[in-house]
């Protein structure tokens, strides 16, 4: 195993030494052709954190924080580098704390937490799964364009966040890790924000930015702004392709990864059947009105045919589950669905012996019985324990304790389910391996007739429906304040976020656990490098040396430039900024090839929406922890998506306009 290990080592080394020489390379030759030494210095820093990102040497988050103390200190080494001062004023070093951006990106992990907190979310996720089953072929669909919907008239980064909570609970229930979901939808949600003008900070910011420009044009050539819905058509096309994309490429291109948000539900059930020898499956029975089951009690068919009934729902009720719920004496109704553990041959016995019906998921148990609600556990029976003497039937464990007894293990023996264990009087020291909900095991830890011995299970505290009334509210209050107010975006998602705070939908010490701070940390420590980009003049020296190439080219392959060049500068600079220095450049060489300068402004500004190959986006930064992706996994599923952007785009440009 170490031999394995220490020849990847090697191999690793090599790759990265090669890798860290071409790039050192690539800066030594943009220092000698940049007018400035400012330049040198900036394109050197914007060379080395590419590979920094691109070879993951360390995480990106501590990447970009080194890279911006770099910046701090150039203002220190300023005579050694052959400057007059720092690449950046150590006065605004650490401003992308306190930017909007971050700022925003907080409020609305918190809004997402206390909604979350309140069952809506968990709703949602339902509602998705009745509809999208457990494919991801049906899912992403779902989620994908529900997400570029909303965020076409929000904030895109605000539309994944919040949707962040159902892709978790979706990825729980379905066992699809979310990995192969959470990008998708982040990309959707990127992708959602060209729909509208009101979509993305680009597309809000382009009108103010085409007035200004007409100012310098002649009558003739002033440029008329862009309606609401102008740009539908475009973004539209963009949505579809970037789903289509993900449902016939996404087995090839997605990661399966562990996530930060993954449950341990999987991993016990792993566990106990590689101790025990137990094979339990979970599965939905639905009991027809003609079946000879019907008027039978729960209890004799379990202890018949071996299997364990944890779950059961009456036609027209709500699906029971835990403590008080099943009983051994419960009556068997017609169209009645049962939730049971067992073996697949004592599953197909009974269901052929009283012609059954098996679900090929859960349905009506999806919710209650999903892997971050319930599962496998082990509870031993303490000396001093009341229970002792007693067996499960005669306690009514299930019921009383809503402990569903799949096995016991007593004196290095495993006894089954079909082996009369429910009868046997409990002896100190005994293992009962049961089936039962978190919530319900979180409660028996302080019981002293058990020791849970499972620790690690997902410990989902209660959840507070009846907060759902002020949630709704304060989230309804920030939306309303983003779309139909000019106040900053990060001041309308703190007000919804500190009101759920204030309300009691969450506590402080909640909402700061809502924030993944290696996002913030990543994004705020990137804008002092995005800040040296453009007052150095580097990213004007880059517009204008690549325009100058393709000055005598078609129309076309001038667009195109312009759409390539603005999906480069969004990567290492914010979309705003990219925008603000693009758009005047594109207006001036459209006017000098005979184009439409409001056709390359939109060009730009769409453009700078083609952000998948790096972590540098803020919806691709809020997904990255807790799907657990890697920078290799961008670049692997961006470098396509950005290809299918960009002709797309360009299509969709030549064609409606």
């Amino acid at each position: 195993m170490n031999t394995v290990v220490e020849e990847k080592t090697r191999a690793v080394i090599p790759k990265q030494f090669i890798a860290a020489l071409l790039f050192a390379v690539l800066a030594l030759y943009l220092a000698s052709v940049v007018p400035t030494v400012e330049m040198a210095w900036v394109s050197g820093l914007l060379i080395l954190t590419i590979y920094l990102f691109a070879f993951e040497i360390v995480g990106v988050d501590v990447a970009a924080t080194t890279i911006m103390i770099m910046l701090g200190l150039s203002s220190l080494l300023a005579p050694l580098m052959g400057l007059e001062h720092g690449l950046v004023d150590n006065k605004h070093l650490f401003d992308g704390f306190s930017s909007n951006a971050v700022i925003s990106i907080i409020a609305v992990m918190i809004i997402g937490a206390g909604l979350d907190k309140t069952g809506i979310m968990s709703k949602v996720a339902a509602f998705i799964l009745r509809i999208g089953g457990t494919t991801e072929g049906r899912i992403i669909p779902i989620i994908s364009a529900t997400v570029g919907f909303i965020s076409s008239f929000m904030q895109n980064v605000g539309a994944a966040a919040l949707f962040l909570p159902v892709v978790s609970r979706i990825s729980a229930r379905s066992g699809l890790p979310m990995s192969r979901l959470l990008m998708p939808m982040g990309f959707t949600a990127i992708l959602g924000g060209t729909m509208t003008m009101v979509g993305s900070s680009p597309l809000i910011l382009l009108n103010d930015l085409i007035l200004t420009s007409n100012r310098a044009l002649p009558a003739d050539q002033q440029m008329e702004v862009w309606g609401l819905f102008s740009v539908t058509p475009v973004g539209l096309a963009l949505v579809v392709t970037g789903i289509i994309y993900f449902v016939l490429a996404g087995r090839f291109v997605l990661p399966e990864t562990k996530s930060e948000s993954s449950t341990s539900g999987t991993d016990t059930l792993e566990y106990v059947q590689n101790l025990y020898g137990l094979q339990p499956r979970l599965i939905e029975i639905v009991v027809p009105e003609e079946s000879e089951l019907v008027g039978r009690l729960l209890g004799e068919i379990e202890s018949t045919y071996s299997i364990r009934a944890i779950g059961v729902k009456r036609r027209g009720e709500e699906s029971m589950v835990g403590p008080g719920s099943v009983a051994y004496d419960t009556e068997i109704e017609g169209g009645m669905v049962l939730g049971v553990v067992a073996t697949n041959i004592h599953i197909e016995t009974l269901i052929s012996k009283y012609n059954l019906k098996k679900r090929s998921q859960l349905r009506s148990f999806s919710e209650s019985l999903a892997p971050n609600k319930a599962g496998i556990a082990e509870v031993v029976i303490p000396p001093g324990s009341k229970l002792i003497g007693k067996s499960a039937r005669e306690i009514w464990l299930r019921k009383t304790y809503g402990l569903s007894l799949i096995g016991l293990h007593r004196d290095g023996e495993t006894l089954r389910s079909g082996e009369n264990i429910r009868s046997m009087p409990f002896h100190a020291g005994d293992t009962l391996v049961v089936h039962t909900t978190w919530l319900n095991l979180a409660r028996l830890e302080k019981d002293r007739n058990f020791v849970v011995v499972t620790t690690e299970y997902p410990r989902e505290e209660e959840l507070r429906p009846h907060k759902i009334k002020p949630a709704a509210l304060f989230f309804a209050i920030a939306l309303f304040m983003v779309l139909f107010t000019d106040i900053r975006l990060s001041v309308a998602l703190l007000t919804g976020a500190m009101g759920m705070v204030l309300s009691g939908v969450l506590n402080i010490e909640e909402a700061y656990d809502a924030v993944s701070w290696k996002t913030v940390f990543l994004l705020a420590s990137l804008i002092p490098l995005g800040l040296a980009v453009e007052t150095t003049g580097t990213a004007k020296w880059i517009a204008e040396q690549v325009l100058s190439v393709v000055g005598q080219a078609p129309g076309w392959v001038i667009q195109a430039s312009v759409a390539v060049l603005a999906t480069f500068f969004t990567l290492v600079m914010s979309n705003v900024g990219a925008t603000v220095l693009l758009v005047p450049l594109a207006v001036n060489i459209a006017i000098g090839v005979g184009a439409d300068p409001a056709v390359y402004a939109l060009t730009v500004a769409l453009a700078t929406s083609n952000s998948f190959l790096i972590p540098t986006h803020q919806v691709n930064a809020l997904i990255m922890g807790p799907a657990g992706y890697r920078v290799p996994d961008f670049l692997r599923a961006g470098s396509v998506m950005t290809l299918l952007f960009l002709v797309v785009l360009l299509l969709m440009m030549n064609l409606i306009f």
